[in-house]
């Protein structure tokens, strides 16, 4: 498929560049407390499997432990490092190696993880028949979550009941236009959000 000759494509060239960017953001993850550069989380991926999704770990050690939303850039969870990480999303650059390996996309639903996936649908579940991607609609729509999700009371329980099934009906939307017009599109509208 002509979007999978993209997706290794850029994910090489990527890779091949910014590798000094690499070890230079492992370099300064590991000595901001001594752990492991990379986070890595079990999400679903194409046809409901499980995979090892990579990022640059921006939170302190085992912080996962004590829920799996993020709430907000003020969470006592995040490091120094990865506050300038997550504002340009570039904790995210690992998962060009996930992109490499057939397990992403660059466009497709974001994967989320096990327990979210269990509350879809049956006709929900028609995302994950295709690869998940790095970005989507719902990506562009929703840079703000973190912020969102810290002004309320129940930040699980809202994305449960009010953001998750907007970010599926933008992804549905996705699936049922996906084509390499909306492939570009998608890419070239997320980096204008990020440096916005």
């Amino acid at each position: 498929m002509i979007i999978r000759f993209f997706d290794l494509l850029f994910s090489l060239i990527a890779l091949v560049v910014f590798s000094p960017i690499f070890l230079l953001f492992a370099i300064l993850i590991s000595l901001n407390d001594g752990g492991s550069a990379f986070y890595k989380q079990v999400r679903v991926g194409k046809n409901n499997r499980n995979f090892t999704l990579l990022k640059f770990r921006s939170m302190k050690k085992d912080a996962d432990r004590s829920g799996l939303l993020t709430v907000g850039n003020n969470d006592q969870r995040i490091t120094g490092i990865g506050k300038f990480l997550r504002r340009y999303k570039l904790d995210e650059l690992p998962q060009l190696i996930n992109v490499f390996k057939g397990e992403m996309s660059f466009v497709g639903p974001r994967p989320e993880v096990r327990r979210f996936v269990d509350l879809y649908t049956e006709d929900q579940k028609k995302i994950l028949t295709v690869l998940p991607g790095i970005t989507d609609w719902a990506s562009i729509y929703f840079i703000n979550e973190n912020e969102v999700l810290a002004q309320s009371d129940d930040p699980e329980k809202k994305y449960i009941e009010e953001i998750m099934p907007e970010k599926i009906r933008l992804n549905m939307k996705y699936i049922q236009n996906r084509n390499l017009g909306s492939y570009f599109k998608i890419i070239f509208l997320t980096f204008i959000k990020i440096f916005k």
